[in-house]
């Protein structure tokens, strides 16, 4: 891909073995969306996790339209895959992560399960912690984030990529799909943009603001003020 492209960027991490620990890469499609679009960006690893265990990560944007435009991509090792006990530490930490509505019940749970598995030792995790306040869902509440919540994005990742990749596609295989739902999602980006630039959506009342989305933005975001201006 390098050598098709001196602005595609990769960087993989190997182990003691030289077996692939982790793995990077953004192609150069991906890299001037960012300028573009990477104002809000959300990390995704829900999507699947190969046959090697090794969840796929997708750094996601949203473009003028509202779809989902992926910026980089990488494939991880779990850090605790080690542990005798993996599959239970992942599911306790899942819990404390995912299933928890409330500061305190975060800090109760997460708390216990660093006890009960003995992970006090574990730097890397007392780092997460420290910074929980930037990546913990129930933390993150608060925060505005554009129409990109975390939820919307992974679903959206997901119909961005079925039918083209799944968790026994080999690595060669999935570099050559993952291209090609890119290139399925550049060509609906182009078609939404000619439909917006070809079509003119009429105003529902006489707003300023409304005719100010009509002229300034895409079609689909005048779509989305103007169910707001009918909910009022």
């Amino acid at each position: 891909m390098r050598e098709q492209n001196t602005n595609f960027f990769y960087d993989i991490e190997l182990d003691d073995d030289f077996h692939v620990r982790n793995a990077f890469w953004a192609d150069a499609r991906s890299k001037v969306a960012y300028e573009y679009v990477g104002d809000v960006i959300t990390f995704d690893i829900t999507y699947l996790t190969n046959k090697y265990d090794m969840p796929f990560a997708a750094f996601v944007g949203v473009n003028h339209h509202g779809q989902s435009r992926l910026l980089g991509y990488g494939l991880l090792s779990e850090k605790l895959s080690g542990y005798g006990e993996y599959k239970r530490i992942k599911y306790a930490m899942k819990e404390a992560v995912y299933d928890t509505f409330t500061t305190t019940s975060f800090e109760q749970i997460w708390c216990s399960f660093i006890e009960k598995f003995d992970l006090q030792e574990i730097d890397w995790l007392g780092g997460l912690y420290i910074e929980r306040h930037k990546w913990t869902p129930t933390l993150l509440r608060k925060y505005f984030w554009v129409g990109m919540s975390t939820m919307q994005r992974s679903e959206s990742v997901h119909a961005f990529f079925d039918g083209y990749i799944n968790s026994t596609t080999s690595l060669n295989q999935f570099v050559k799909q993952y291209d090609n739902a890119l290139r399925s999602r550049a060509e609906k980006e182009f078609e939404a943009d000619f439909n917006s630039m070809d079509t003119t959506i009429p105003c529902g009342s006489n707003s300023s603001i409304e005719k100010q989305f009509q002229s300034d933005f895409t079609n689909a975001k005048l779509k989305e003020i103007q169910v707001e201006f009918r909910s009022k």
